[in-house]
């Protein structure tokens, strides 16, 4: 049997990858470039379709037969149907996509299945071959290779999960978000590609949700107080927004203390740090120093981000139910920030379907 090769220490991954620009280049050719980009040598074979060996994969003479499948977004449900078809014992499969989600890619790996993830991960295992690398992401001709690279593609994204079952047209979203019909084109376009979206440009599935999730910020600044709504000219100086809800942009309450008021299963403190989103980096600015700043979490009584999008301040919500006293959030941008609580945050989603509003996650 020939020996093993780890491509994570025999070709190191500090070269410098060659630029592809992969929309109209089939896909042999892109598995092709991104061996390449390791130094490993890779050829077509002829062969028919289906599962059949097309490549060989060839480091030093290891000859690894290669097939692949190749999906624009391949999720945990295309892993399973791959799983469940394998290829011949002496050929290893590939699978191609402009997208492979987390959860396909654990259970890709979990079967020894390899994958390329167009957005720049390579990865493929055999009894004679390992591969695991980053490498250099396969960018479109239009310059945007991913829906949510920008602002723009996150402002079209929440208002798709906003209201999940519309179907939109491009200038109708346009003058929703304030973009240029042809960059909300572009955007939704690529969104259809990946499959999260339909004809219509409404929601299908959750895959959407969970790729805002992974670029939603973190990032707050602690304050030691919470402002006073009754304190009018606090309220004022710091644009808290408390009056005409509906019509004017203001302070959203987020995370835990929203989800409560949206019923969902958790329990807070009644000292409950209460978090905000803001309009813009001047509110974050004169609320440091009008209310002061905490040095860590548990010193803080609020916290303050500036909203990634506009409409989460603009479109604020009033509920007879809410004992907060504070306007909330969207219930999606509250979902949103329980998700980046990969434990208790996610278990709180899971049980979660806030009433009169669809679910997206």
């Amino acid at each position: 049997m020939l020996p093993s090769w780890d491509i994570r220490s025999v070709f190191g991954i500090d070269r410098t990858p060659n630029e592809c620009h992969c929309w109209g280049v089939d896909i042999d050719a892109l598995v092709i470039d991104a061996f390449a980009q390791l130094g490993i040598q890779t050829r077509t074979l002829k062969a028919g379709g289906g599962r059949q060996a097309r490549l060989v994969v060839d480091p030093d003479g290891a000859h690894v037969l290669v097939s692949i499948e190749h999906r624009s977004l391949v999720t945990d449900v295309d892993a399973q149907q791959f799983v469940a078809s394998p290829p011949r014992s002496d050929t290893a499969l590939l699978i191609v996509g402009d997208r492979v989600t987390d959860a396909a890619r654990k259970q890709l790996a979990s079967r020894g299945y390899g994958y390329l993830d167009l957005r720049g991960r390579l990865t493929l295992r055999t009894d004679r071959l390992v591969v695991e690398a980053d490498i250099q992401p396969f960018k479109g001709r239009t310059g945007r290779s991913q829906a949510l690279n920008g602002r723009a593609g996150l402002e079209v994204a929440a208002a798709l999960l906003m209201n999940p079952q519309r179907g939109v047209g491009v200038r109708e979203l346009s003058r929703e978000v304030r973009r240029s019909a042809s960059t909300v084109s572009e955007i939704l376009a690529i969104l259809r590609r990946d499959g999260v979206i339909d004809a219509t440009n409404a929601i299908t599935g959750t895959e959407l949700f969970w790729q805002v999730a992974e670029r939603w910020p973190r990032r707050r600044t602690l304050l030691a107080a919470a402002p006073s709504p009754d304190d009018e000219g606090l309220a004022q100086a710091l644009r808290l927004g408390l009056q005409d809800v509906d019509q004017h942009p203001g302070w959203a309450l987020t995370d835990s203390s929203a989800a409560v008021a949206y019923g969902a299963p958790l329990a807070i403190r009644s000292a409950q740090t209460l978090d905000f989103f803001v309009p813009d980096a001047s509110v974050v600015r004169r609320a440091t120093t009008l209310l002061g700043a905490a040095a860590t979490p548990e010193q803080a009584t609020a916290s303050v981000r500036v909203a990634p999008v506009p409409s989460i301040v603009e479109k604020r919500v009033s509920l007879d139910s809410n004992t907060a006293g504070w306007p909330l959030c969207h219930p999606v941008v509250v979902a949103l920030d329980l998700a980046q609580d990969a434990g208790r945050g996610r278990e709180i989603l899971d049980s979660w379907t806030p009433g009169g509003w669809t679910r997206v996650w």
